[in-house]
């Protein structure tokens, strides 16, 4: 049995691409407008866009065990900054791409520590907050566990998942925070909580979403799943009929894994779709530990960075995504599927920078929002890579919820120019999508670029008033800060 990752399977058939991505890439214009500052100086912390060089006033990593002098440590950092009037963030890759996770002239805290300890017998984990999802699946693997639900790439902080919402692939499952069964954290008066949906309730469901604004996690405690040997099945269709098909799939209780994809050309743009979805193999006795793809991972950025400019190479990777991708297409174990780090599809192109956008609708409504889509991004100049659609199942919990229903979530990647055109069509472009999506009962992702207005923020998560509210009691000093609540909640 062929064992190839999603990543090998889908971008395996691409080798043949690879001479004509380098012609590609060197017939692109080179002259450009005034370039933006995307590289951070000395006291400035910067996220994944590279558009957020934000001043600060220290940066401090932090990997104690959590226990005593983790929780010591945090409150050093916060008597200091509450002392002297500054803010404090506590973040881990830093992924997010507007300023979220970076307290402006504050005290930018880092955790870095892999501590982990299973209990098998109920499937659950013990975690620091800072452990990487990297660090969480080479834990499980031996174990035959896997993360129940996590980001779809493994650099990530599992509190950072916990506090950004995040989701992954495995269905039909809602955010990763509904995998988590409590939380310790120091809260903005110095005091060390546990919080759990029974224990500090309204806690728990103000941090899960909230950005790192209610205080520091410090360890949490989260469920697993069993660790199978899974296999793809594909389905090519009309992108109209997408939402339908992607809910009867989910009708099948062998599902353990699931995704979609539309094609990004813009001649026929998201004309077709692609649903992938897994299932687990009648052998389960043979799982191979947890790997990558590879490399297999650096052609599939060579096809992936191709497309830039080139209409051709978008129509020849949707060829081998749906066509010839499916035929090499073999079983994997969920935790290599997973297992996977962004740096796979790196852009590095010093001219250009990596921004994504992620929208939510119903599936009742995905043929309005491909109608929001066409209408709105082709007539841009930013170049659109990449949309996965994935399931989210109903999250009554969080106080900044986006899927108070079952939605479909379309995460899409753009190549932006850095540039300050660049910047102001990606905003222009971000406004006019928003508005499309909100008017059709969808909502939009928070972590990206800050390029929604007030009112479209409060549109779209009405509760987000009250979450303003609530953090002024909880934190009258207003200690833990980012830009989400400078730019935005503040106002409310």
């Amino acid at each position: 049995m062929r064992r190839l990752t999603r990543r090998a399977a889908l971008f395996g058939a691409g080798a043949v691409a690879g001479s004509l991505a380098t012609a590609q890439f060197g017939s692109r214009n080179p002259v450009l407008p005034p370039r933006l500052t995307a590289t951070p100086g000395e006291g400035m912390l910067n996220d994944a866009s590279l558009l957020s060089a934000t001043p600060i006033h220290r940066h401090t990593v932090l990997s104690q065990d959590p226990g005593e002098a983790l929780v010591a440590a945090i409150r050093a950092e916060m008597t200091e900054a509450a002392a002297n009037g500054r803010p404090v963030n506590v973040g881990a890759a830093r992924h997010s791409m507007g300023g979220q996770a970076i307290p402006r002239e504050g005290h930018a805290l880092t955790f870095d520590n892999g501590f982990l300890e299973a209990d098998t017998a109920v499937r659950t984990y013990r975690v620091h907050a800072g452990a990487r999802w990297s660090q969480v699946i080479a834990a499980l693997d031996p174990l035959g566990l896997s993360p129940k639900v996590m980001q779809s790439n493994h650099d990530f902080g599992v509190a950072a998942t916990f506090c950004v919402n995040a989701h992954g692939w495995p269905v039909p499952m809602g955010p990763m925070g509904a995998t988590v069964r409590s939380f310790e954290m120091v809260l903005p008066s110095g005091d060390l909580v546990r919080c759990s949906r029974d224990e500090n309730a309204e806690l728990f469901a103000m941090s899960m979403g909230g950005y790192g604004l209610t205080g520091a996690i410090t360890a949490m405690e989260v469920e697993a799943a069993p660790n199978r040997l899974l296999e793809p099945k594909f389905r090519r269709m009309r992108a109209e009929d997408f939402g339908t098909a992607f809910m009867d799939a989910l009708k099948d209780p062998d599902v353990d894994m699931a995704y979609g994809r539309l094609n990004v050309e813009r001649g026929t743009f998201f004309e077709e779709a692609l649903l992938i979805t897994y299932r687990p193999v009648d052998d389960q006795s043979d799982i191979p530990a947890a790997s990558g793809s590879g490399a297999m991972s650096k052609l599939a950025r060579h096809v992936y960075r191709a497309q830039l400019g080139n209409e051709p190479m978008k129509r020849l990777r949707w060829f081998t995504e749906t066509s010839v991708g499916p035929r090499l297409a073999g079983a994997a174990s969920r935790n290599s599927l997973i297992n996977e780090p962004v740096i796979t599809l790196d852009d590095h192109d010093p001219t250009r920078t990596d921004i994504l956008h992620e929208y939510f609708v119903a599936p009742e409504h995905f043929a309005d929002f491909l109608t929001v889509c066409r209408d709105v991004i082709p007539a841009s100049y930013q170049e659109f890579l990449n949309v996965t659609l994935r399931f989210i199942d109903t999250d009554a919990t969080s106080w900044l919820a986006y899927a108070g229903v079952p939605r479909i979530a379309a995460v899409m990647s753009f190549s932006q120019e850095l540039s300050a055109r660049g910047e102001a069509d990606m905003a222009r472009m971000t406004r006019e999508l928003i508005d499309g999506i909100v008017a059709i009962g969808g909502t939009y992702y928070l972590p990206y670029r800050p390029h929604a207005t007030v009112d479209q923020l409060v549109r779209a998560y009405p509760r987000a008033p009250a979450f303003a509210a609530a953090k002024r009691q909880l934190d009258p000093g207003l200690l833990f800060r980012n830009n989400l609540w400078d730019s935005y909640l503040e106002t409310l």
